[in-house]
């Protein structure tokens, strides 16, 4: 596991119920590999942003802030969480209706029996933390 740098990062995970906490570690951990594996996002810096923890691409400022939760309002269920003012959940609802639920324009929600796809969700991540990169390969 990924050692916390951030002691009110570690706090959050420690609030989480015992259910749910374990699956917010997975996605955590998908979230560094997935980084540590995409060409050109760099080191990731982990923090808070509206209390809950962001993953953020600060070196290479490649990519879009990448959200984990649990939160109280909808205590059955954690959710990776992206940039609503972005087309990228729009896109994984395209490629992915089959093998992920989703929140809106915002997020990717697993209950608590659910299964996480890790290849798949890896994906995801990987699109995220490069989505201004690749914007500008497009634009050019």
């Amino acid at each position: 596991m990924t050692p916390f740098r951030d002691p009110r990062v570690a706090a959050v995970f420690e609030s989480v119920p015992l259910r749910f906490r374990r699956k917010l570690f997975a996605l955590r951990e998908l979230v560094f590999d997935t980084a540590a594996r995409t060409e050109g996002v760099g080191a990731i810096e982990e923090t808070l942003r509206w209390g809950e923890p962001a993953y953020l691409t600060t070196e290479t400022r490649s990519g879009t802030p990448v959200r984990i939760a649990w939160k109280a309002s909808a205590p059955d269920q954690v959710g990776m969480y992206f940039h609503c003012q972005t087309n990228l959940v729009a896109g994984f609802r395209e490629q992915f209706a089959d093998q992920l639920h989703f929140e809106g324009n915002r997020g990717i929600v697993f209950r608590g029996s659910d299964r996480v796809p890790k290849r798949t969700l890896a994906v995801c991540v990987a699109t995220a933390l490069t989505y201004h990169r690749n914007k500008k390969e497009l634009r050019s």
